[in-house]
């Protein structure tokens, strides 16, 4: 029983990051291309939207990639799941 309950723990928070990481996701996605004509201002001499969007967002969506893989490796770890726990 003991397993199980671990095992539903390790889930759980799989899941719940998950979700964070893709309500980032959506925020940086959409709520920047909604709001682009409120961010009107020059930022290095390009409008800030355009900034978001060619170089803000794809920035953003490397630092998720990079946070979920380093957030699930510790969690492996500590759940005793990982690769290297397998040898």
């Amino acid at each position: 029983m003991q397993l199980e309950q671990r095992h539903h723990e390790y889930w759980r928070k799989t899941r719940r990051l998950t979700l964070v990481l893709m309500v980032i996701w959506t925020l940086v996605t959409f709520v920047t291309a909604f709001y682009a004509r409120e961010l009107s201002f020059d930022f290095f001499g390009w409008p800030f939207s355009f900034y978001m969007g060619a170089q803000g967002a794809p920035v953003i969506y490397v630092l998720i990639v990079v946070y979920y893989a380093w957030a699930m490796n510790h969690l492996d770890r500590q759940y005793g799941v990982d690769e290297e726990a397998e040898h």
